[in-house]
């Protein structure tokens, strides 16, 4: 006789509607006291109470119409705001539960339990449950079964990012140009806002040119120099709030990222779906010895963001977590034949050499001069693009690695690869040469290994999988 106990509908927390209403009371309240600097108690200011308690009320139905059972097999999300609408999503389906916090959530104890089912299993979103209900729920979908959290084996951390490892933020072009992104949302907003309520006209833009036009050359010097000073510090303060604490720890097989200084994130990847590590870096990044590291994870969603096991940290550090994560990283790489050298130099000067004879026929010599220095540039690029050329395999793990703006070294189950494709165009073919295509049901699904020498792609697919391979090898050597 089955005991096991019925599966129990569950709501939300009752704070749920007072995070909402304090979300979106900030632009209400910004949008009355606007209205009341600019027109006093005017009827805006009445509009902007009323959206305020319709809000509230928005979300107190919102709460009360919507529920959450968890089965053996699935989890039941039920909503009956208006219409009907019931979202079951298979637990055999779920690649993870993300658990993150806001500001108005961590204060209020709160978390929002994200649940991934890939792009055929859909995806979930609880906000918000209590902290405890959160983890109870990681541990119950990810596989471990409803009585399995008090029997969860301890956190073991792997790895934790020091508040000192914040300096390498400037060698991330994403970090910064963050004071640009801070400067235009900044600047549009303002105009926006003016705009609306009559503090721009053409007089005044006109006169604030005259004003910067007539500022003294140091003044300007003197800002510039400000400006390209806080780009770093503006940068390493960005990292800091997004990677504040930056841990990854293994608990229940499952790899966990947690980060966020503001909204705190807690990222779950199951082991058995990570196929491969992917470590990148940038000209920069090599130069202080740093780089970043991503998991190939099966059917993730957002992978760039959610497959983000490490920032930025230096070499050591970043391939020993890739260790820990996968397991030891195939090397060292072999390098590509000399013939690939020339194909890189040549891909990498086409472009602006083009450009530059283009220019020539259409009149443009400054413009032909500029892209003919662009060409030069491009040959020490063209360089280190073949410098970076490698591969490696051992009995359980290959490696393949390419890119110099953006080098990008992919360590690969061999248990993940599902294909190979070799690729001949006219030109590799004269010179030998092949780019072999590493299928994988991960990630971007697919991996090259660019201007290998033939015979060596081949060798490499057949050390890898065989079975696969011979049956065309002994095809071609009949005669």
């Amino acid at each position: 006789m089955d005991e096991r106990p019925a599966p129990v509908r569950a709501r939300l927390h009752p704070l749920t509607f007072v995070v909402g209403a304090a979300r979106e009371m900030v632009a209400l309240l910004a949008a009355g006291a606007a209205g009341l600097a600019v027109g006093g108690l005017s009827t805006a200011f009445f509009f902007t109470l009323i959206g305020l308690g319709l809000g509230l009320a928005f979300h107190v139905i919102a709460w009360a119409t919507f529920t959450y059972t968890v089965y053996e097999d699935r989890i039941e999300l039920r909503r009956s705001l208006i219409g009907r609408s019931v979202t079951t999503i298979p637990r055999e389906r779920i690649r993870g539960v993300d658990i993150s916090a806001t500001l108005p959530h961590r204060l209020l104890r709160l978390a929002i339990v994200h649940i991934d089912a890939g792009a055929d299993g859909g995806e979930g979103t609880l906000n918000a449950v209590a902290r405890h209900e959160a983890d109870r729920l990681r541990g119950v979908l990810l596989g471990r079964g409803p009585g399995a959290l008090g029997e969860a084996e301890p956190r073991r951390v792997l790895a934790r990012m020091p508040p000192r490892w914040f300096v390498f933020a400037p060698l991330s072009g994403a970090y910064l140009l963050t004071p640009f992104a801070l400067a235009g949302s900044l600047i549009g907003t303002l105009y926006n806002l003016s705009d609306d309520l009559g503090l721009i006209t053409r007089e005044r833009l006109s006169d604030l040119g005259h004003e910067l036009v007539g500022l003294p050359t140091g003044t300007v010097l003197a800002l510039a120099v400000l400006f390209l000073l806080a780009m770093p510090v503006t940068s390493a303060l960005a990292f800091a709030a997004f990677n504040w604490d930056f841990r990854v720890y293994a608990r229940d097989g499952s790899v966990v990222a947690e980060r966020g200084l503001v909204t705190r994130r807690s990222v779950s990847l199951e082991r058995r779906r990570i196929r491969g590590v992917e470590l990148t870096d940038n000209p920069f990044e090599r130069l202080a010895g740093v780089q970043r590291l991503g998991a190939l994870v099966t059917g993730l969603g957002d992978a760039v963001q959610r497959g983000r096991l490490f920032p930025a940290a230096p070499r050591r550090t970043a391939v020993d977590l890739a260790g820990r994560v996968l397991g030891p990283v195939p090397g060292p790489l072999v390098r590509h034949p000399p013939a690939a050298r020339g194909r890189r130099i040549v891909r990498a000067v086409a472009p602006p050499l083009g450009l530059a004879v283009l220019a020539v026929f259409t009149g443009q010599s400054w413009l032909a001069y500029a892209f003919l220095g662009l060409s030069v540039l491009a040959v020490p690029l063209g360089v280190d693009r073949y410098r970076q050329l490698g591969h490696a395999t051992d009995e359980s793990r290959l490696a393949v690695r390419s890119g110099s703006l953006r080098r990008r070294l992919v360590v690969v189950d061999h248990d993940a690869v599902v294909g190979w494709r070799l690729r001949r165009t006219l030109f590799q073919r004269r010179l030998g040469l092949a780019t072999l295509d590493v299928a994988v049901g991960a990630g971007e699904g697919g991996y090259p290994a660019v201007d290998m020498a033939e015979h060596d792609a081949v060798a490499f697919a057949a050390r890898i999988t065989p079975t696969w391979v011979e049956p065309f090898l002994d095809g071609e050597r009949r005669p």
